[in-house]
């Protein structure tokens, strides 16, 4: 009778115990789940991301900021479009995340500890009045107009017209690169000088006899400028990445060397710099980088 007592006692316990571990099983389930949210939590990007720079870069800029913040709820990005030179010099200071700028980093700003990183390629376009019979130019008859060689419309096929040249101010990295390439650095003569790409464009609309140049990414779908060919060559997002297009130049995202970005400005740059973006920066009509 002890004997099956005793037997009973321990299968009692057993099925005890069994009955413990069942239960114990959802408890560690939801202590996992609740684990794995926390872990979701902390990884999920919040704060500011502060870009300066570039106006030509609005276009390709605004579209990646568009997306990035519609992936990233928390995170607030804003940028100010004030011309390549402010924001390397943002970049240097701190006063920004990241610069933008529409041309290389010269050797002296590299040499100070900021890193230039090539995120689209751009045409720019050389611009008259949509009016203007004026089809095509070379590089050399460019650099000529721009530099005063060449005054009248009469000279290069045009209707008889004394040509008015409109440009971007010094700090421009649009001025930059189409004086590099023309060969009119430190000898252009302006009749106006102005402090945005889209300032360009209604002036060169406005006038007559007026040329002047622009991110081909800014001059899409406008019917009141046109862009002449150079040397033959239209200016296109496929002559920019086949460099067929001879006046063209980068895109660049300006940090600083040494300084880690925030987590969010990382995420910022990964996104823009990779493959994911290109669409993004195609319709924005420029040519990604990223392969």
């Amino acid at each position: 009778m002890k004997q099956v007592f005793a037997l009973l006692l321990t299968l009692t316990l057993a099925l005890a115990l069994l009955a413990g571990c069942g239960a114990s099983k959802p408890e560690e389930q939801s202590t996992a789940d609740n684990a794995g949210q926390s872990a979701q939590t902390e990884t999920e990007l919040s704060g500011a991301v502060s870009l300066n720079g570039s106006t030509s870069m609005e276009k390709v800029v605004g579209a990646l900021n568009e997306q990035f913040m519609a992936d990233n709820g928390g995170v607030s990005v804003t940028y100010d479009a004030t011309g390549s030179g402010a924001g390397i010099e943002a970049a240097k200071s701190g006063s920004a995340d990241i610069g933008l700028s529409s041309r290389a980093l010269k050797d002296e700003e590299t040499a100070a500890g900021l890193t230039g990183t090539t995120v689209a390629l751009d045409g720019i376009a050389v611009i008259v009045q949509a009016g203007n019979p004026v089809a095509d130019l070379t590089v050399e008859q460019i650099g000529k107009i721009f530099t005063g060689e060449i005054t009248d419309w009469s000279q290069v096929g045009g209707a008889p017209g004394t040509i008015s040249c409109i440009g971007r101010e010094a700090a421009s990295g649009t001025r930059d690169g189409f004086e590099s390439i023309t060969g009119t650095k430190d000898v252009c003569k302006l009749d106006q000088e102005l402090t945005s790409t889209g300032a360009v464009i209604e002036a060169v609309a406005g006038s007559p006899n007026a040329i002047g140049y622009a991110s081909l990414s800014s001059v899409e779908g406008k019917d009141t400028v046109k862009a002449v060919t150079v040397g033959g060559v239209a200016c296109t997002e496929e002559t920019v990445l086949d460099g067929s297009y001879a006046i063209q130049r980068p895109f660049v995202l300006v940090t600083k060397e040494g300084t880690a970005l925030s987590p969010q400005a990382q995420a910022w740059f990964d996104f823009a710099t990779s493959s994911a973006a290109n669409d993004l920066i195609t319709a924005a009509g420029a040519v990604p980088a990223a392969k």
